[in-house]
């Protein structure tokens, strides 16, 4: 794969090539970390090929960040976005890998998900930046026979070191990249801080009806096994017990049409619409392995949603409502 970087041409391909990889795996990084379902296709994988065959081709990177600096024509300003750039990118592959491990869950107050996704975002800008400000058109003669076969090249190197490092370095990871843990950490999203309600304060209400908690768990509950697949980079398999939602509107006499979903609302005012049709699949639940759940892990009920994200779990359900919404007219990940 030699490529001759005394020629712009040689620089050119780089960053096109940069620029390819770093859209794939913000997309497919997005993707697996948003989507609870495991696709025939396996998103972290690809994921972890994208950012590996980054590393690969960073040598060649490297010697046109090197041509770069010492072009004295250059502004100060393009120089020190490269360099962001780069530092943008180790940290994001980094902390990608070591999360990988299973070993490492925090660095300081940041969790790596936090370092990561955060970096990430930085690298982002830093090429929308670079594209910007250094723009690389494509031209006919990037996709000739020499750069579709260093392609194939760069594409099987990048899965051959993605499934060294799965043997010998990474853990046994789900398909949305996230690691085992033997116990449901205490998560909460963005600004939602843990409350801490007593039982004879709580009620939830579910479209004219209200169950306190004596009333909601004297409805028939079902014991099931489901695994909450946090985007904070971890996932646990528990045993719960709780309602099915399809039940609860049932029992609170919430009679089918006239609505397309069902908003459940949080004591916080965290929402999430759910489609009229997956109701039979969504529980309010009211205990984790035989206990009553934490304040923490949302006392008194909180929802579990099998094969949804972590997101999707709703804590401190203070309310249920039939909506006229549809359930694709929300935000794909929230945004507060």
């Amino acid at each position: 794969m030699r490529v001759s970087f005394r020629a712009r041409q040689g620089g050119r391909r780089v960053d096109l090539v940069l620029g390819l990889l770093v859209a794939v795996g913000v997309l497919t990084g997005t993707a697996a970390n948003t989507i609870g379902v495991n696709w025939p296709l396996d998103l972290i994988q690809l994921h972890a090929g994208a950012a590996l065959a980054i590393l690969l081709v960073a040598p060649w990177k490297y010697v046109v960040i090197r041509r770069g600096l010492g072009n004295k024509r250059r502004g100060s300003g393009k120089k020190a976005l490269s360099l962001a750039l780069l530092v943008f990118v180790l940290v994001t592959i980094g902390s990608g890998l070591l999360h990988s491990t299973g070993r490492v869950e925090r660095v300081g107050p940041l969790t790596l998900m936090q370092i990561h996704v955060g970096a990430a975002i930085g690298a982002l800008l830093a090429v929308a930046l670079h594209f910007v400000g250094h723009y690389v058109r494509p031209r006919r003669t990037d996709v000739d026979r020499r750069a579709l076969l260093r392609l194939g090249v760069l594409g099987a190197g990048a899965a051959v070191t993605t499934a060294a490092w799965d043997t010998w370095g990474a853990t046994e990871r789900r398909f949305s990249g996230s690691v085992p843990q033997e116990k449901l950490l205490v998560t909460s999203w963005f600004d939602d801080g843990i409350q801490r309600i007593r039982q004879t304060d709580w009620s939830v209400r579910v479209g004219d009806a209200t169950f306190d908690l004596a009333a909601l768990l004297a409805l028939p509950h079902e014991r099931f096994d489901a695994v909450l697949d946090c985007t904070s980079g971890w996932y646990s398999e528990q045993t719960w017990d709780g309602v099915r939602l399809s039940a609860l509107l049932e029992a609170a006499g919430v009679r089918a049409g006239g609505w397309r979903s069902l908003e459940v609302r949080s004591t916080t005012g965290y929402a999430r619409w759910f489609g009229a049709g997956t109701l039979d699949d969504v529980w309010l639940v009211t205990a984790i392995n035989g206990s009553p759940l934490t304040y923490g892990h949302g006392y008194p009920a909180r929802i579990a949603a099998p094969g949804r994200r972590g997101f999707w779990w709703v804590k401190w359900v203070a309310s249920i409502q039939p909506s006229s919404r549809p359930a694709w007219a929300q935000s794909v990940f929230p945004l507060s």
